[in-house]
């Protein structure tokens, strides 16, 4: 377990290259105080402030917040911590809205290929004073890469995740299947569970990540550079034989064709153990048994099975990173949080919790034993992210999503060459768009 626990490490520190361009130099000229007080030993004072933090939902779990709630407050006297869940989709456009507005959060989440894309705009933080500090030469960089931009550093590493199948321990065994190593012996094993009641898998059709992964087994990137100019590589023979392994898994189930896994543990909750299979980051389990109870103990994982035995599928690697709103009134209390929140006691309880992989390659031994590690570190074997010096526009890909419409047309049986040149097309023009 321990070996491999740090090849999981070793991959992500290896998935990410050079931060995406963008300028903000705004960091260092304002709130001198506010970081010389940050730097010191002492914890800011926090009578009669609130302190909020917006985290993503399924990033962290009810028990997590309100033990970081009541450590911080403790720390604080007179501080209040407000801990907001906030929902994926749309988060985009809300980031932007609150970092140009005079109310804004004091620390924020947001999604690993995002980072470059706010931080560009000037109202991100500069915390490159506090690398050090904050342990920043232990940092996965996969997770350190796209929070860096310009030789300045935005994002804080928060953790580090992929995608694996989560399955009825149950049904497999009443089918006498056992997890399969390849994408044949998966579609085989799927249409095989799925009889009667019980859905052979729960694959929404919008599920672009999963999709991303596919494609580069077939040999192509969502992305890469022509030249000085970005395109997308979806409307091509390996997007199309992608697109109908894609279609052909979901088909022995009941996903709907035209949303995401927004609601996926809820409704795999609610089918009381007739979901066969689900595609999702290891934590998602918990939320599932959060949701119904029952189902404690009867899932278990395996790593997304890939095109033959040799490694497993390729893995969009991805992780979030926090950040301070330039405009935030809390800078010293919300440096306070992040620095909580990037300690190890922290770190470790929430990969504990979560099955992530922490913020720093020195914590990842606390995923030894933990269920679903071993899935998770497998599949980082032959995980990716999305291209780096894409990503300062990458976000505003992802809030229009020309990828979910593409799925959704796909599935119900539109042409993938067809849809997918659609889809190149609305990509194409967004990387492309000069800031």
């Amino acid at each position: 377990m321990k070996r491999r626990l740090f090849v999981a490490a070793g991959v992500a520190a290896a998935l990410t290259g050079v931060a995406a361009c963008g300028s903000s130099d705004s960091g260092d000229k304002k709130d001198s105080s506010s970081a010389s007080a940050a730097a010191s030993n002492a914890p800011a004072d926090g009578k009669g402030k609130k302190v909020t933090v917006w985290v993503m939902k399924g990033s962290t779990s009810d028990a997590y917040n309100a033990d970081l709630k009541a450590k911080f407050e403790a720390a604080h006297p007179g501080a209040t911590l407000d801990i907001q869940v906030q929902q994926w989709n749309g988060i985009g456009q809300k980031i932007s809205s609150a970092l140009a507005s005079n109310d804004a959060p004091d620390v924020v989440e947001a999604g690993n290929t995002q980072i470059a894309g706010y931080a560009g705009t000037g109202g991100v933080y500069d915390l490159t004073s506090k690398v050090d500090e904050l342990g920043g030469k232990d940092w996965i960089p996969g997770l350190a890469g796209p929070g860096k931009v310009d030789g300045k550093q935005y994002g804080i590493p928060f953790y580090a995740a992929d995608r694996v199948v989560i399955y009825n321990k149950e049904a497999f065994t009443a089918a006498g299947i056992t997890p399969p190593k390849t994408r044949a012996e998966w579609l085989e094993a799927t249409k095989k569970l799925n009889t009667g009641d019980q859905q052979g898998i729960y694959l929404p059709g919008q599920n672009w990540y999963f999709y991303s992964g596919l494609l580069k087994d077939e040999g192509a990137d969502l992305t890469t550079k022509d030249g000085d100019k970005w395109k997308a590589n979806v409307g091509t023979p390996q997007g199309a034989a992608a697109a109908n392994f894609y279609k052909e898994l979901a088909s022995y189930g009941k996903g709907p064709k035209d949303s995401d896994e927004k609601t996926q543990p809820e409704t795999v909750a609610a089918a009381n153990g007739k979901i066969a299979q689900f595609v999702a980051v290891p934590g998602e389990l918990a939320n599932v048994i959060k949701a119904n109870p029952a189902l404690a103990g009867k899932y278990d994982y395996f790593p997304i099975p890939g095109k033959d035995a040799a490694k497993p599928g390729a893995n969009l690697t991805g992780g979030s990173d926090l950040f301070i709103p330039e405009k935030s009134k809390n800078k010293e209390l919300a440096y306070d949080l992040i620095k909580l929140i990037n300690s190890d006691e922290y770190q470790v309880k929430l990969a504990k919790e979560l099955t992530y992989v922490p913020s720093k390659t020195t914590q990842v031994t606390a995923l030894e034993g933990v269920p679903g590690a071993t899935a998770q570190a497998i599949g980082a074997q032959n995980g990716f992210v999305i291209p780096a010096t894409a990503s300062d526009n990458w976000g505003a890909v992802e809030d229009a999503n020309p990828l979910k419409a593409y799925l959704t047309k796909v599935l119900t049986g539109g042409d993938p060459i067809a849809a997918g040149k659609e889809a190149d097309e609305a990509i194409t023009k967004v990387l492309n768009t000069k800031s």
